[in-house]
């Protein structure tokens, strides 16, 4: 009857983590001017470079924001000891999260983000939809004033712009990516033009809720179903619906995930380790 693939975008069809390294340092100075405002260009590209390698934790692009002010902190650690919470002493995680940054890695991150990132949300008294709004405003203005770099900061994997384009298979994008984002992506660099409707981004709701809607249509009764990831999580928050369990599941080893993670995910019998040369073939 035919197959359907739904997508993750970054780390599955685009390598964004560029832009969205270099769009969080925008909206950081934005956020957070006093703290950014001595970061010269090696303090900058450094954050950048690191950004790459705690990419695997993020989930949603506002994190990034998060991260970025994390690595400044843990680069200049006067800025950690003037920005602290000082003056909010007590529970435990307020002491976990003084005790990890002050030796903050890079592993440490990778490690313990799920535990770091609700307690440095209270820490420095954020909210996630400002900085849902901010991050989104940042790359909105840059796309605006210059559209060329901003496309440039991207980069689809490759083989994946043909493979999309000439897909017999119904495709579909599920991504935390803000839609519009995605599509600017897919028309400028890959010339493909997917349908609005067939991109379920930011505030569409959870990728497994996505996935349940997918397969309810009359119109993909009969399809064989496929869901390509490159967050070893999500995939095992599918796993944990009964509903979805018509759902082929795939790890894409080329997107933000570590090394442990491939290792465990080649222990899970429902997900398929993917190489980008098969992904590619799969969907032409």
């Amino acid at each position: 009857m035919g197959d359907l693939y739904a997508l993750d975008f970054d780390g599955v069809i685009c390598d964004s983590c560029g832009e969205s390294s270099l769009s969080a340092i925008k909206a950081a100075k934005v956020r957070w001017p006093a703290l950014f405002e001595c970061v010269d260009s090696t303090t900058e590209n450094w954050i950048v470079e690191q950004m790459y390698i705690v990419r695997p934790v993020v989930e949603t692009g506002y994190e990034n924001v998060l991260l970025v002010r994390l690595l400044l902190e843990m680069k200049v650690p006067a800025i950690q000891k003037s920005s602290s919470g000082a003056d909010n002493p007590g529970s435990d995680d307020r002491a976990f999260i003084c005790k990890v940054s002050e030796g903050l890695t890079v592993e440490g991150i990778l490690e313990n983000w799920s535990k770091l990132k609700p307690v440095i949300m209270e820490e420095w008294n954020e909210n996630r939809d400002v900085l849902v709004d901010l991050f989104g405003k940042v790359r909105d203005e840059w796309i605006e004033k210059d559209l060329a770099t901003w496309i440039g900061a991207n980069r689809f994997y490759p083989g994946v712009p043909d493979a999309l384009k000439f897909a017999s298979s119904r495709l579909y994008i599920v991504t935390t990516k803000q839609s519009r984002f995605a599509d600017a992506l897919l028309r400028e660099i890959a010339g493909v033009a997917i349908p609005s409707e067939r991109i379920y981004g930011l505030g569409t709701g959870p990728k497994v809720e996505v996935l349940k809607q997918l397969q309810k249509k009359p119109e993909h009764q009969g399809l064989t179903l496929h869901f390509v990831e490159d967050r070893l999580a999500t995939l095992k928050n599918v796993i944990k619906e009964p509903e979805l369990d018509g759902w082929n599941l795939y790890l894409g080893d080329w997107g933000y995930n570590t090394q442990k993670e491939r290792e465990e995910a080649a222990t899970i019998s429902r997900i398929r380790l993917l190489q980008l040369s098969d992904f590619s073939q799969k969907l032409k």
